[in-house]
């Protein structure tokens, strides 16, 4: 038996992309749907103050009371999911079901159909498979998610992260999951009923332990709503599935769609899909259409997931689906422009990507090739070896690209890497050098002796002294070998130069005008040791 007149609620979790949450928004609510929106704490509060006005007299739409700052893994998604579900669910007394979108999510279906498909049927929408049993997490911790206690953001407290852990390991602090409670585990994209939601929340007000429990859990947006629905609903009101299409690679990345995949979108079994490439223009403009349409057949083919997997198995070169993106040798985008940052001074880099990124809007990461704390974004995994992201470098910065939605990249290498930076300077895309020039005093080259392992504690200071002209010497034929390449877009700053000359080179290197490259250029303590 179905439901009569289905509306939606749209849950609209984003955190970036002011412009496209309001066009989002608009859409969806001029359908006769509802749209309640969290956007992240830690965003641009410019970002926010212009979504709320543009769409300030629009009654079917409710912003969270409160934002949370979210963080990937963290009790925070759930927390932000909630309060903005709350919000719908008081604003919005006419909704049917409760619809989980982010900001990377279009239709590929029109209004009209996904009323028509919800109303088919009177179930709940979320993927549910035992956390246990079922093999849902291929690597990477399991139990441990569920027995130990995580405080800390694994992303941006790496080392506090696993020391908490190892602790809580070394001295037996597992806990009990709480006794009437299985958990279960799945895709955060759900689509449930009111009366389901309602359910839930009157769960969280009277299970304050189970609260307590999941809050503490790693990546509980994969398990909290999965566990909890199937305990205040029966099982066979439960679809395990979601109505969002989404597509994994092998390497654990989702693919992102472009404007050549509007047949297939349109041919899967789903209502929305994710992600729609920001580049992709004028798909998104068809799918924004698509959901306004009325009287559009659907055929449905659902072969999206094996094409993908036959093109890229078989190693196939196409316009949909090329090579596995690790192993492509192609080109990190002739519209591209990488901006790197040679300096044997690491911290001296890492001043100016810092500075880069607080005053000249372009995306900057520093060593990313030999420090992991590299001011990377997460990546899905790509990212969490320096051996990893060496060996699919040009994948690492395609995604880099991709993740910042920006077509300007600044990235640290030391100059050591010669062969690293030939192979980056021969590609298509628009690749500069900026050369940090440096001069090395004896306390920074014995700091550099004992950094690289020539030395250590016990070694005698008659050695390291014949040591320090020849390390030196070394040191500085690093920066003539980079000279010797003759490479046409090698700039160069120095701290024997003043700020209007390094201003100079920072705004030819960057492309950013002359007043911002001066505040670039002065940077308090820049090439300080």
């Amino acid at each position: 038996m179905g439901i009569e007149m289905a509306r939606i609620a749209f849950i609209l979790l984003c955190h970036k992309d002011p412009k496209g949450v309001v066009a989002q928004a608009r859409r969806l609510t001029a359908s006769g749907d509802y749209v309640s929106i969290h956007f992240d704490g830690r965003a641009n509060p410019g970002d926010f103050d212009l979504i709320r006005e543009a769409l300030a007299d629009n009654p079917s739409v409710v912003f969270a009371q409160r934002r949370w700052k979210c963080g990937w893994g963290e009790w925070s998604l759930v927390g932000a999911t909630l309060e903005a579900v709350r919000a719908a669910v008081a604003a919005f007394p006419q909704a049917t079901h409760f619809y989980m979108l982010s900001g990377d999510c279009m239709p590929i279906k029109s209004a009209e159909h996904a009323h028509a498909f919800l109303e088919a049927e009177d179930c709940d929408y979320i993927e549910s498979f035992d956390f246990f049993e079922s093999d849902w997490i291929k690597t990477g911790f399991k139990e441990e998610r569920l027995v130990y206690r995580h405080w800390f953001n694994e992303r941006t407290q790496k080392w506090l992260f696993y020391t908490s852990y190892e602790l809580q390991k070394r001295f037996g602090l597992e806990r009990r999951v709480p006794a009437d409670i299985q958990v279960m585990i799945g895709s955060q994209w759900w689509c449930l009923r009111r009366q389901t939601v309602e359910k839930v929340l009157d769960f969280c007000a009277a299970r304050t332990d189970v609260m307590r429990f999941f809050s503490t859990t790693w990546i509980p947006d994969e398990t909290f709503f999965q566990t909890v629905v199937p305990h205040v609903v029966p099982r066979k009101e439960i679809r395990s599935r979601t109505l969002t299409y989404l597509i994994f690679t092998d390497y654990g990345m989702p693919v992102t769609f472009h404007n050549d995949h509007y047949d297939l979108l349109m041919g899967q079994n789903y209502l929305f899909a994710r992600k729609i490439s920001p580049e992709a223009i004028r798909l998104r403009e068809r799918l924004g259409a698509l959901w306004a349409a009325s009287g559009v057949h659907f055929p449905i083919s659902n072969e999206a997931g094996g094409l993908f997997r036959f093109l890229t198995a078989r190693g196939r070169i196409g316009r949909r689906f090329g090579q596995r993106f690790w192993e492509a040798e192609g080109s990190l985008g002739r519209d591209n422009t990488l901006l790197l940052v040679v300096s044997k001074k690491w911290h001296v880099a890492k001043r100016l990507t810092a500075a880069i990124r607080a005053q000249a809007a372009i995306p900057a990461v520093d060593f990313v090739f030999n420090e992991l704390d590299a001011h990377l974004p997460d990546l899905g995994g790509v990212e969490t070896t320096v051996e990893k992201r060496d060996r699919h470098r040009r994948a690492l910065i395609r995604l880099l690209f991709q993740q910042f939605e920006s077509h300007r990249l600044v990235l640290c290498l030391d100059p050591s890497a010669l062969p690293l930076i030939q192979d980056l300077t021969s590609d298509k895309a628009d690749t500069r050098l900026l050369l940090i020039d440096s001069r090395f005093d004896d306390d920074y080259l014995r700091g550099h002796i004992a950094r690289v392992g020539l030395a250590g504690s016990e070694t005698a200071s008659e050695v390291i002294e014949r040591l320090l002209p020849m390390v030196r010497a070394d040191l500085e034929h690093e920066a003539e070998r980079l000279r010797d390449l003759d490479f046409a877009a090698l700039h160069s700053i120095a701290p024997w130069r003043s700020p209007e000359q390094n201003a100079a080179q920072l705004a030819r290197f960057l492309d950013v005008p002359a007043e911002t490259a001066l505040a670039l250029a002065r940077t308090e303590y820049l090439f300080s040791d």
